[in-house]
């Protein structure tokens, strides 16, 4: 999709620098009355994640003068939290909210709406989504589900998990229970480490119990509310299977082409918003986190160079071995990773390098 067709169509306007941003149409009260219904899959206890869904409706029924309305509800009110893609998809209800990678049992490709090991962070994502193929690639593999996958929000960069002891090489891996699964999981596995699918609110105790060994979960500020800290003091480095944790919103296609193109825009720009707003929640609110954490007892530690090598060699295999598969997965695979390759030198010229720099001056500063 081109970038003034996608950027007309999602309601953005380009300014200097390259920054989206969204400006609500106005409507007039002879648009028709809508009531949607919206299920997610974060509850009420991860605020940024839900609340990228509650940010949404309230846009979207303040630029409509109310007439468009849509009503959200936490996991398990309407489905379980894990079933939100099935709802959209048969019409259960109108919209979801949720991370796309859930649903790597159905299709491995999903896992680009949200994020693969080694793949693009936050900003290049946003840019494959808008400047790149990203946004059209996905429309063509959501398509078949009857969905329109919009982004609602990003976690950013994430942490690499909780571990209950240090993991210097790859054979302290070996055997290691740790809560992760899909992608991850299957990257992982390839080093030793036994992968284990728990819902959120049995992380804590089997963790605390000894049934796993480490867990990787989103960030400080989500973390910290986990308590896992007390329990699995290592805190490592990067989440290298998450260097953008993009989640969505799922609109059942049939429902949204009875909306009005008025609607429609309105809806995609909504989604937009919220998806810049939780970012910079998130922004706001780790460094914060992670100062307590680190008061509270929590030892920071970075993955070896050793591990990420090693990480790096299994996800390769593993999006070879998808491709060769299934066509869809490597189209939407060979725009993806060349697209983060394309970016890559520029990024580490002048982000990395600035970042660096005015990171070290800050603590001579503070010496």
């Amino acid at each position: 999709m081109k970038r003034r067709s996608f950027l007309k169509k999602a309601g953005l306007t380009a300014i200097a620098g390259g920054t989206a941003v969204v400006a609500a149409p106005v409507v007039a009260n002879t648009q028709p009355s809508v009531r949607w219904r919206l299920t997610s899959s974060f509850p009420k206890s991860l605020p940024i994640l839900y609340a990228a869904s509650t940010n949404m409706a309230e846009y979207v029924r303040q630029a409509t003068n109310g007439q468009f309305q849509i009503d959200v509800y936490p996991p398990g009110e309407i489905v379980p939290a894990f079933q939100v893609f099935d709802a959209v998809s048969k019409g259960v209800v109108q919209a979801g909210a949720t991370a796309s990678y859930y649903y790597f049992g159905k299709n491995p490709a999903y896992c680009f709406d949200t994020a693969l090991p080694f793949g693009l962070n936050t900003r290049q994502a946003f840019s494959w989504m808008i400047e790149g193929n990203g946004q059209k690639l996905l429309d063509e593999l959501f398509a078949q589900a009857n969905i329109l996958s919009r982004p609602i929000g990003n976690t950013g960069a994430q942490m690499g998990g909780w571990f209950r002891k240090e993991v210097k090489t790859v054979a302290d891996l070996h055997g290691l229970k740790m809560r992760t699964a899909g992608f991850t999981g299957e990257m992982l596995s390839a080093l030793g480490v036994v992968p284990q699918q728990i819902p959120g609110g049995d992380i804590y105790p089997s963790l605390e119990k000894g049934t796993l060994d480490a867990v990787e979960w989103i960030g400080p500020y989500d973390d910290e509310k986990q308590g896992f800290y007390k329990v699995a003091k290592y805190y490592y480095y990067p989440g290298f299977w998450e260097g953008s944790g993009q989640f969505s919103a799922y609109f059942n296609l049939e429902a949204f082409h009875q909306l009005p193109e008025s609607y429609q825009t309105i809806l995609q720009d909504a989604c937009w918003r919220s998806a810049m707003n939780s970012i910079a929640a998130y922004d706001g609110k780790n460094p914060d986190a992670m100062r307590r954490l680190l008061a509270q007892g929590a030892v920071l530690r970075d993955f070896s160079t050793e591990i990420m090598d090693a990480a790096y060699d299994a996800s390769q295999k593993i999006v070879e071995k998808y491709s060769n598969a299934d066509p869809m997965f490597k189209k939407i695979a060979d725009d993806y990773f060349s697209y983060r390759d394309s970016l890559i030198s520029w990024f580490n010229i002048i982000e990395t390098t600035y970042t660096r720099y005015l990171a070290q001056k800050i603590r001579q500063t503070r010496k």
